[in-house]
């Protein structure tokens, strides 16, 4: 088999394993009987258009997402407090990579707005990871276009269904081995839906009175808002719409919002 089939199969893995589905699940979803799908992930046997518009169905991914085989970022979650080039680039004889390297200072203050995220409205039914993914952006951003410094500072990576905080997955991973937070899988609307539960308070010394008040602005705005519509809110914001599609949105572009969705009163010239 060729080595395209197993780049494939790998990618295919590493996305069922980060959405924590079995074999067998994913079989059945696919109407396919599980060897098939080991078969798959290894590289030893192809898949065909119907199975991959069936997998982007399961897996909430675009088909163009699937076949970019490229390395996906690297997230790394360092132990000192701030680090002077989070991002870097790594190249090898095959590809470019983007390692981020989290500092702890950064990690604590994205644990805190989850765990606040969590504790305000994580139980509304709509509230998926999704909708949570877009809520960290714009607070973000928000932030970072009125007070031109950082909030939580992390890295969004730009793709069809709106922007996505590379480091959520590996810091959502330490924080249920730590016991801080809780992942639960349920439907909306008969679509599968991962949601998280706090299972501590959040640490409220971490976040200043203006963090706050941003905070609760974009909860305000946008948390009645399901996965496709805030999806489709993002997706009219000047940085998301000025990134090339699976790269790092920049927080520069916040200058030259229009409203809607622009936060800062500018003087007139």
């Amino acid at each position: 088999m060729s080595d395209f089939y197993k780049k494939l199969g790998k990618k295919l893995k590493t996305i069922r394993e980060r959405l924590d589905i079995s074999q067998d699940i994913l079989a059945k979803k696919l109407n396919l009987p599980r060897p098939a799908i080991s078969q798959i992930e290894r590289g030893e046997r192809t898949v065909t258009a119907d199975e991959l518009i069936k997998l982007s169905s399961v897996f909430h991914v675009p088909i163009d997402a699937i076949l970019d085989l490229k390395k996906e970022p690297e997230v790394i979650l360092s132990e000192a407090e701030n680090i002077k080039h989070p991002r870097s680039i790594k190249k090898d004889k095959e590809e470019t990579q983007i390692r981020i390297n989290v500092p702890q200072k950064n990690m604590k203050k994205f644990k805190e707005v989850l765990l606040y995220i969590l504790d305000r409205i994580g139980s509304k039914p709509n509230i998926g990871e999704t909708v949570i993914y877009k809520l960290l952006y714009f607070m973000d951003f928000n932030y970072y276009e009125k007070y031109e410094e950082q909030l939580i500072g992390a890295q969004y990576q730009k793709n069809r269904y709106g922007p996505t905080p590379i480091e959520f997955a590996k810091i959502v991973e330490q924080m249920m081995k730590n016991g801080e937070i809780e992942k639960v899988k349920s439907k909306y609307f008969d679509y599968p839906q991962t949601k998280y539960l706090p299972v501590r308070k959040p640490d409220l010394s971490m976040l200043s009175a203006t963090e706050l008040e941003v905070i609760e602005d974009v909860i305000n705005l946008l948390s009645d808002k399901n996965a496709q519509q805030i999806s489709d809110y993002s997706h009219g914001d000047v940085p998301w719409r000025t990134a090339e599609e699976g790269t790092i949105i920049g927080y520069e572009a916040v200058f030259y919002r229009a409203a809607p969705y622009s936060v800062r009163e500018y003087p007139n010239e």
